[in-house]
């Protein structure tokens, strides 16, 4: 089988020929790039080569099926001393986010988000506002070219946004402070929650179901802290069990972008529709296993993940890194059907200091399996 077999065949619940291995080399790639540290075989070398190089595949990652226009919004950008500076002006009021620049976003990693739109009950309206003049045109044409492109070498993942209610706390108010709206401003957040709904309803939900994308990505980041059982069974199990059905029936998978601490969520994520849980996020990166994951979900939830980055750098020893991949091929391999329901990969990607090799021997170790 292909990459692309492989992956087509755990998203139709059947049993790949191997457990497929299709780790993201994005920041180990970006970062060695900018510093001048790549390997001498790789200096020449483009993303995409040297994936297929080290594990024969691509993560396919940069695919979309829309692109965001937004109607009666200013946008300027201002970048200052490491901070970039985005204003948002409408007929309503004006809002701002901030962005922190430092050495890991010189490495590949992304700019830390320190402002919010959201900083007053009067910034409400004017985010409401952007929300409703936001448009997402369907770029279909464009998805078909990239799994094209991408070919046998593996099958596009599409990053289709998050739920309304997590966008709202992470991105528009900022996790410190959705608490205190929570309590402070409850009424215009339910508000501006359900303005975000009605308006995914009317546009990405129908883009996801037309679109010839198959494996979509819309969720990313819950986690036991800072959105426990009680406020994700209130505020977004509704939501996803409203739409996951909506796409079962157009034969999608709704996946869970999960590098984070799912050890209190895992019936949640079940119970919400999440057909995958991608980049699952294990020991020692947080207090969950492969083994507790695979117990809870069975065959029922995808996994794509697994391997957690820290062990494929010091200070672990080869020893170490050896036996705990042993310790993962003994979980997956002692099941009935190996491979079925699961797609090894780094939670959440390779950190600019991994040991290449170590990637390398993880293709090696699953021949074996």
């Amino acid at each position: 089988m292909t990459n692309r077999e492989r992956i087509l065949a755990v998203l139709d619940s059947r049993t790949p020929d191997r457990i497929a291995w299709i780790p993201r080399l994005d920041i180990w790639y970006e970062a060695n790039k900018m510093s001048g540290t790549l390997p001498p075989e790789y200096r020449d070398l483009n993303l995409r080569q040297v994936e297929l190089d080290v594990f024969g595949g691509t993560a396919a990652r940069k695919g979309r099926i829309w692109q965001v226009e937004h109607d009666g919004v200013e946008i300027s950008q201002n970048e200052h001393n490491g901070y970039r500076q985005m204003e948002y002006v409408t007929p309503v009021g004006t809002v701002g986010t901030e962005f922190r620049r430092d050495k890991q976003s010189g490495q590949g990693m992304r700019e830390m988000q320190v402002g919010f739109m959201l900083k007053r009950a009067e910034d409400y309206p004017v985010v409401q506002y952007i929300v409703e003049h936001t448009r997402y045109v369907p770029a279909f044409e464009e998805y078909e070219q990239y799994e094209r492109e991408i070919g046998d070498d593996g099958y596009p993942m599409i990053i289709a946004g998050d739920c309304p209610f997590h966008y709202w706390m992470q991105q528009l108010a900022g996790y410190d402070n959705a608490f205190f709206h929570l309590q402070d401003h409850a009424a215009a957040v339910e508000r501006l929650v359900d303005a975000i709904t009605d308006h995914y309803r009317s546009t990405i939900w129908r883009h996801m179901q037309d679109s010839p994308a198959r494996l979509l990505q819309h969720g990313i980041h819950f986690s036991t802290q800072m959105t426990p059982p009680p406020l994700f069974e209130q505020h977004i199990v509704p939501y996803y069990q409203e739409l996951t059905p909506l796409l079962r029936e157009r034969n999608k998978v709704v996946a869970l972008h999960a590098d984070s601490d799912l050890s209190g969520l895992l019936p949640h994520i079940e119970r919400a529709g999440f057909g995958m849980v991608e980049c699952l996020a294990t020991s020692p990166l947080v207090p969950l296993t492969l083994a507790q994951a695979r117990e809870a979900w069975g065959n029922r939830v995808i996994i794509w993940g697994g391997v957690p980055s820290t062990i494929l750098e010091e200070p672990y020893t080869d020893e170490q890194f050896e036996q705990y991949m042993q310790d993962i091929l003994a979980t997956v391999s002692s099941e009935p059907n190996p491979g079925e329901a699961f797609i090894l990969g780094i939670s959440d990607n390779a950190m600019p200091n991994s040991k290449i090799e170590r990637i390398r021997r993880v293709g090696e170790m699953l021949s074996g399996v």
